[in-house]
């Protein structure tokens, strides 16, 4: 269940960026499975709807993980990647994700700080208390948006980037996202995504200095999805 060009579900478009709601099993830029990125179907549909001769520019401002869906951002000139990936580094982009997570929580609001160190080896995180030799500082804050039987629905802000931050921290709390075998939900889901989903964007136009909000509708034909909506 790939993207093709047809079914790309386009956000934003402008001569400057282009956002698209990445659908899960996606993967945004070309990896060693050799399946064809996100990116590449970008570049079709642009290149055919402005019937643009030779290659398309375009560069990948951000990545989502393979099995999470949602928002991604992509530049279509130089002058706004260069400028993107500053504002990314200078945290000027706000993102907001909803998880689906295993069971109830303590707290309707918390601010989790862990320290994560990433093992190349099966490319996951550990969160640890203190910080340890080659880890980074990892902070969220969660709000529980609504409780369902089994689950809860969050709405996290992260104030870092990390490797899997967040379904390594919720996971170290207990309350791993639905799917998530890596991070120890106990089952999968059907079509290999995990309920992660980045919801929201906001941001300041990097060229035309506008003010971008981008709300990124949850998956569809999914009951626990649905439920949340």
């Amino acid at each position: 269940m790939h993207s093709t060009k047809d079914n790309l579900q386009v956000l934003h478009e402008d001569n400057h960026i282009i956002i698209i709601n990445k659908r899960s099993g996606d993967i945004v830029q070309g990896d060693k499975t050799g399946d064809k990125p996100l990116s590449d179907v970008v570049k079709e549909y642009i290149k055919e709807k402005y019937s643009k001769p030779g290659n398309v520019f375009l560069g990948t401002v951000h990545r989502l993980d393979r099995p999470t869906s949602g928002i991604v951002i992509f530049a279509r000139t130089s002058k706004a990647l260069e400028r993107l990936n500053k504002m990314l580094r200078e945290k000027q982009i706000q993102k907001t994700y909803w998880a689906v997570v295993k069971g109830h929580l303590t707290n309707n609001q918390n601010t989790l700080i862990n320290f994560l160190k990433k093992n190349p080896k099966n490319n996951k995180s550990k969160a640890y208390k203190n910080e340890i030799s080659g880890s980074k500082k990892a902070v969220l804050h969660y709000t529980v948006l609504r409780k369902l039987d089994r689950y809860s629905l969050l709405e996290i802000d992260l104030e870092t980037g990390r490797h899997h931050q967040i379904r390594c921290q919720l996971s170290n709390i207990g309350h791993p996202i639905k799917g998530d075998l890596k991070y120890g939900f106990p089952r999968s889901n059907k079509n290999g995504s995990i309920h992660l989903h980045a919801k929201k964007i906001q941001f300041t136009h990097p060229v035309n200095k506008e003010e971008i909000t981008i709300n990124a509708p949850t998956p569809t034909n999914d009951s626990i999805w649905d439920a949340c909506n």
